[in-house]
């Protein structure tokens, strides 16, 4: 402990106090503190949390995965934009223009793979430059939703590429703004402040966050609610089985959009989150049979007057002189 002494012409230091008007005007910084180092140092690498990861360059987030929702080649193939063949080639091709074992390439980060294959679409002219960047927002923005969830484990951030120091034509490197497919990079800012009103905006549905994670299930009401179609749409492959990050992986939609439409049906009580497996109560054990006695056992017993017994014993007594 430092002891810090003070006279009357020397005050002590005052203590240390976060700046709430500022932060309520910067309107981040809250959702995670290590994302916001990361972007205060200008730090490029990946960082690791429980529920996805978010990509890094220079401080802003270039690219994010999650297994809760779709990436942006599922939103590309599912209403006809791209072929979902032509996706896989192009993202092959995009790996394999590195070079393979002992050639001295590093290997494409995920982002860099998933960036370069668009980029080649683009140029190729299978893909417009709009298309493409509506889609990689979309899913940045999805899958960050989900990997800046409140978590029990801490993050891990990776410095550099997955396997060594960016190299030029990385996610990291500074292209014009020309470019057809560059990516452009979001700041942790608008990131978090997203990612709040997202938060904000799911709890005014619905507070509960269970329907987010477990299967779900219909309630049978003798009168449905009339329903629009993308709501129709969700309610028809609610089987008790899919959860809602499924739902929205075969509806080639973005997860958080399906959590709002879940969360709706939730409130109109057409779709209700399956109840956790409940503990089988342990069976009751067998009635042991009764063992015969002596003959008059089982018969009642009647009630024995003490003065009775006492006259009794007095009787033996004097029997016995």
């Amino acid at each position: 402990m430092t002891t810090v002494r003070t006279t009357p012409a020397t005050p002590p230091p005052r203590l240390p106090v976060r700046d709430k008007a500022a932060a309520l005007g910067r309107g981040w910084g809250g959702v995670s503190p290590m994302l916001t180092r990361l972007a205060a140092e200008r730090a490029t690498g990946v960082l690791v949390r429980e529920r996805g990861t978010l990509h890094l360059a220079d401080g802003q987030v270039v690219h994010a995965e999650s297994p809760d929702a779709p990436g942006a080649d599922v939103l590309l193939a599912a209403h006809g934009t791209l072929d979902a063949d032509v996706w896989r080639q192009a993202l092959a091709e995009s790996v394999a223009s590195t070079g393979g074992a002992g050639t001295g390439a590093r290997r494409l980060t995920g982002a860099e793979a998933v960036h370069r294959a668009g980029r080649r679409l683009v140029a190729g002219g299978l893909l417009t430059p709009g298309a493409l960047e509506m889609c990689r927002l979309t899913a940045l923005y999805d899958a960050a939703y989900f990997a800046l969830a409140p978590s029990s484990t801490p993050g891990r951030f990776r410095y550099g590429g997955e396997d060594g120091p960016d190299e030029p034509g990385g996610l990291s490197s500074r292209e014009p703004e020309g470019t057809p497919g560059v990516p452009r990079p979001v700041p942790v800012a608008d990131l978090e402040r997203e990612t709040l009103r997202r938060r904000d905006l799911l709890h005014r549905i619905w507070p509960d966050a269970l329907p987010d994670e477990v299967p779900l299930t219909r309630e049978h009401r003798p009168a449905a609610p009339s329903l629009p179609a993308r709501r129709q749409a969700v309610l028809a492959r609610v089987d008790g089985v899919r959860t809602a990050s499924e739902i929205a992986r075969e509806l080639g939609r973005p997860a958080f959009h399906t959590l709002v439409d879940v969360r709706r049906l939730v409130a109109a009580g057409v779709v209700s989150p399956c109840p956790p497996p409940s503990f089988t109560e342990p069976e009751p054990l067998p009635v042991p049979l009764p063992v015969p006695g002596p003959p008059g056992a089982g018969l009642p017993v009647e009630p024995v007057d003490p003065h009775i017994t006492l006259l009794k014993r007095l009787r033996d007594a004097l029997e016995a002189l």
